[in-house]
């Protein structure tokens, strides 16, 4: 049964005087859906999906942590958009307005490219099938074979990522209608997007979309505070509250500019930084000792680094503490000690990247923790998707709408409530349609896979794609309800199973490729879903938003490739001693070969000290969940503690800058930080993005930089 917030919505007198500017809005003309595609709206997404592929695949291949970027796509695309159409009008020439729906389908067009980057396994899965991680793992090393190496290659990862990407997208189309109007899930990253281009559009649409949202508080099975995602930041807003509609209007002005001034500026010192960076690894401010040579050794120190700064503002500050925390737990603490027990617990002889050393300890309990959060986490969403399912089934006949009703707004509500519903339907997508595309793709990828795989049979695959829509359906309604995707999760335990029914004969490289199958599947069918809820918000065609996830979908399936291709020949990449180190490449061929040979080869003690770490994660997310928000707001993210235990504390300080500079931000003007923050972070993060490329170009062509800035201890002669 529906229950009513406790609170009352005030509405302030600016946003009563908007009320005749309703009827106008009501009134527009909506595109048809085919008008809401468009040639430059397809351009704009091809150019902000290439950038967003760069910042992706530099950040997993770095450091494996990477923030929404959906509603910084959602603000590129108006700004792109709008400068275009501006600067062909004063030169006289006639454009078609820049209606919301369009900026709607760049949105879901960006998404849909760069979500590749990630679901496609380049810092993942499949770069754990290369003879370099292979060789860092060892050729002795018990499961690890020479056998099970694929290296990359840019036309069979094309091939690849065409034949798995698409199957998502029919998976669960025929449910849109259930999932977003029938259990009315929040997708709170989709419902800011939709807030925000409503706002740039309108006088009326971010109001509107807050009511939508505090209206489905009240008759979904949650009793929801609203949510809402601004530009990667999380807020949270209670019902009562009002939102001055003019002021968010003009603030957008000053976050483009804010977002323009900080992308010059993180661009222009990524590129003074190159200049003393020098030949190797070891020069310039990516090593700058600035907590002293002591702490360098142990890997903290500040490198100065726009992104990782950037990543800090954007995300919460307990991820952010988190990682730090994890950090000084490993670094700080652990390792140290157990250096200590060289020659005891493992050979002192070993090499920095032996898997029966130091090494062996780092890589275990980093996936014990990321399993023991994953485990848990799962089982959560799938109880809470699962009793959500049975309480809407059991009210669907009798739920009753309850909205409070404001003024004379409630008939007004319900005249728009309507017209969304009346639009989101309008343009149906056929269930044979959904039906068979699914069958065919996945028969086309039953065939196919064995041949670039293979150890993987068709008759695995096959498995997988049947049970594939039962697990996409799962996360995406988790992430309706929790706006927390564990496409990764679903793809771990893929690999766990199929590398241990193959077995020692091809088991890695067969585990590794149905993680992509599953890791694909389930989280295109949950963006999609996401991108179904901003449309339905900003008044686009259903229609409109599968054929542009199918768009942004093909470009992802060229741009995903070439934009690593590029990292792969300009830089060393999966190298310890890189920055570009592909943590997670490491990870996962150690989970496949776990899957196969089990923990006999562990160092000494180590196979403890996981089951210690796997037991903490789930006692500390269980903490999380039964204690009272003020205090479970300073409880640690396992998680994001497990990151640092592999890759270093440099850029868990980094972040930690990030959040100590918005947490003092919100003390001096919490407004302030609220609208600009955002827009600062992706300023720094687009910036240090860019400059990759030129960066990328320069190595390929051998062009190294100048100066090599170095630091070490003074020496008296």
């Amino acid at each position: 049964m529906g229950t009513e917030n406790s609170g009352t919505v005030e509405i302030s007198e600016p946003l009563l005087e908007e009320t005749s500017k309703i009827v106008e809005s009501d009134s527009e003309n909506i595109p048809d859906w085919k008008e809401q595609i468009t040639i430059r709206g397809l351009v704009v997404s091809a150019v902000l999906g290439t950038l967003f592929c760069i910042i992706t695949h530099k950040l997993n291949l770095t450091v494996g942590i990477i923030p929404s970027l959906n509603v910084a796509a959602g603000l590129l695309g108006f700004f792109f958009v709008k400068s275009w159409t501006g600067f062909m009008s004063q030169l006289g020439f006639s454009v078609k307005p820049f209606t919301k729906q369009e900026n709607t389908v760049i949105q879901t067009c960006v998404v849909a490219c760069y979500g590749l980057a990630f679901s496609g396994g380049f810092g993942s899965y499949l770069l754990a099938m290369d003879e370099k991680t292979y060789n860092l793992i060892g050729p002795d090393y018990p499961g690890n074979r020479a056998e099970d190496v694929k290296n990359p290659g840019l036309l069979w990862m094309m091939g690849f990522i065409f034949v798995v990407s698409f199957l998502g997208l029919f998976s669960l189309v025929p449910l849109r209608k259930v999932m977003v109007m029938g259990y009315k899930l929040t997708y709170p990253s989709g419902t800011a997007t939709a807030m925000l281009i409503n706002s740039f559009h309108t006088n009326t649409g971010a109001e509107l979309a807050r009511q939508d949202i505090h209206y489905y508080s009240g008759v979904g099975g949650f009793n929801y505070s609203i949510i809402f995602m601004f530009l990667g930041r999380t807020y949270y807003e209670t019902s009562s509250s009002s939102m001055n509609i003019t002021s968010i209007i003009c603030s957008y002005r000053n976050q483009v500019g804010r977002l323009g001034k900080y992308l010059s500026i993180s661009f222009c010192w990524s590129c003074f930084k190159w200049f003393f960076s020098g030949i190797g690894d070891a020069c310039g401010f990516d090593n700058f000792p600035t907590l002293g040579l002591t702490l360098f050794k142990n890997t903290f120190y500040f490198d100065f680094s726009p992104t990782y700064v950037g990543c800090g503002l954007i995300c919460p500050h307990i991820v952010n503490c988190s990682v730090l925390f994890g950090a000084i737990i490993s670094w700080g603490i652990l390792w140290p000690l157990i250096s200590q027990r060289a020659g005891d617990w493992y050979p002192a002889d070993l090499g920095s990247n032996d898997f029966k050393g130091l090494y062996g300890y780092k890589v275990f309990i980093a996936i014990s923790l990321i399993l023991g959060d994953g485990l848990y986490n799962l089982i959560k969403i799938v109880s809470i998707s699962v009793m959500e399912i049975f309480r809407n089934s059991s009210m669907e006949n009798n739920i009753p709408l309850v909205m409070e009703v404001i003024g004379g707004e409630s008939s007004r509500l319900e005249l728009e409530k309507k017209k969304r519903d009346e639009v989101f339907l309008k343009d149906r997508i056929p269930f044979w349609f959904a039906g068979s595309g699914y069958v065919a793709l996945a028969a086309i990828s039953t065939a196919t896979m064995p041949i670039i795989f293979p150890p993987l049979k068709w008759y695995l695959v096959l498995c997988s794609y049947l049970i594939a829509p039962a697990l996409a359906f799962c996360n995406s309604y988790g992430t309706g309800l929790t706006d927390w995707s564990l496409a990764s999760t679903y793809g771990k335990i893929g690999l766990f199973i199929i590398a241990s029914l193959v077995g020692s004969n091809g088991g890695v490289v067969a585990g590794l490729a149905a993680c992509g199958v599953m890791m694909s599947i389930v989280s295109t069918a949950a963006d999609l879903m996401q991108d179904f809820k901003t449309g339905y918000l900003t008044l686009s065609s259903a229609k409109s938003m599968f054929v542009s996830q199918l768009v942004g979908t093909a470009m992802g399936c060229i741009i995903a490739p070439l934009t690593f291709w590029m990292y792969w020949n300009a830089f060393d990449i999966g190298s310890p001693d890189s920055p570009y180190k592909a943590p997670y490449a490491v990870i996962y061929r150690e989970m496949a070969i776990l899957g196969i040979e089990g923990f006999s080869e562990l160092p000494k003690h180590c196979l403890a000290l996981c089951c210690g770490f796997f037991v903490a994660a789930l006692a500390i997310n269980l903490l999380r969940d039964v204690t009272p928000a003020k205090v479970s707001q300073f409880i640690p993210i396992p998680m994001a503690m497990a990151v640092p235990f592999y890759i270093g504390a440099y850029f868990a300080i980094d972040m930690f800058v990030g959040t100590v500079i918005l947490f003092v931000w919100e003390k001096i003007n919490k407004k302030d930080a609220e609208d600009f923050a955002g827009a600062v972070a992706s300023g720094l993060i687009c910036g240090d993005g860019i400059w990759t490329i030129p960066s990328a170009i320069l190595s390929i062509f051998r062009i190294n930089p100048p100066i090599c800035m170095y630091f070490g201890p003074s020496v008296r002669t």
